[in-house]
């Protein structure tokens, strides 16, 4: 077992202050870091960043655990051929790559969404309160909405129920949040695969030893194939796992492997 690099190390201090202190805190640190939904009025600028560092709550202790295991077992190995710099560079690159996908993918399903009441002609205003709107505060006992903004909007522009079922989704989805460091991760497997293919990897679910360069599109494969199974527009059943992240942070993880490899290293070394 390779030994723990520095800068493996400060991030596994960094993500587990982020999760003790989230933790502490409750909401307000979800609400905060956590990334949203660009158009939500939940987003900050900095939350592609922090939120790489934050992780399911208590009791789900699984997400931060798996994670850190994998940023120590793939990141101390790349941090040892490419230094501090280029690892720390790589690791953000892929981390931001997965919440541009993942923001992609949803702002298509959004607008999807919308289109299908662009009939209503409704304005930018109000889609925009439509998206952010608390639609479980908006029903009385009787389940008849009640009286405001909301209810004004959707009655002037005579909101068939169909289309209000897809205000509601685009909104489910406009303020859902992405956290985890699983796109980063994502980007290290891809390139520990890409550097180290023949690389046996063995894994506690799976009783045998697979290489790298198979492992990884076989777990990219089964990303893409949930991530469409659960996407409102393509399936359902979803996971809640933000599997277009992955699959984000792995395509970023691979060109900038194909780049570097490409402009930047010879066959005797990869720095």
């Amino acid at each position: 077992m390779m030994k723990m690099t520095e800068t493996v190390k400060q991030l596994l201090i960094i993500n587990v202050i982020f999760y003790i202190g989230s933790n502490y805190v409750g909401d307000v640190a979800y609400t905060m870091f956590s990334m949203y939904y660009p158009e939500s009025n939940s987003f900050q600028l900095w939350q592609p960043i922090t939120s790489m560092f934050m992780h399911a709550p208590i009791p789900n202790f699984s997400h931060i655990l798996f994670n850190m295991f994998a940023l120590y077992s793939f990141g101390s190995a790349l941090e040892h051929y490419w230094g501090a710099k280029k690892f720390v560079f790589f690791y953000v690159s892929c981390g931001l790559g997965a919440a541009l996908l993942h923001t992609g993918v949803n702002y298509f399903q959004i607008h999807s969404l919308l289109n299908e009441v662009s009939t209503l002609k409704l304005s930018n205003t109000e889609i925009h309160t439509l998206l952010n709107a608390d639609y479980r505060s908006l029903f009385d006992d009787n389940g008849k909405m009640v009286a405001g903004s909301i209810n004004t909007i959707l009655e002037k522009a005579n909101c068939t129920q169909e289309q209000f079922n897809s205000i509601v989704q685009a909104s489910q989805i406009s303020q859902s949040t992405v956290l985890g460091a699983s796109g980063a991760i994502y980007g290290l497997l891809t390139a520990f695969a890409f550097m180290f293919p023949d690389a046996q990897l063995g894994l506690m679910f799976i009783p045998i030893p697979i290489k790298a360069k198979y492992f990884v599109p076989g777990i990219l494969a089964v990303d893409l194939f949930l991530g469409f199974k659960g996407s409102s527009l393509f399936g359902s059943g979803g996971t809640g796992i933000a599997h277009f992240a992955h699959v984000g942070g792995a395509i970023t993880g691979f060109l900038m492997m194909w780049f570097w490899k490409k402009n930047s290293f010879d066959k005797h070394r990869w720095n």
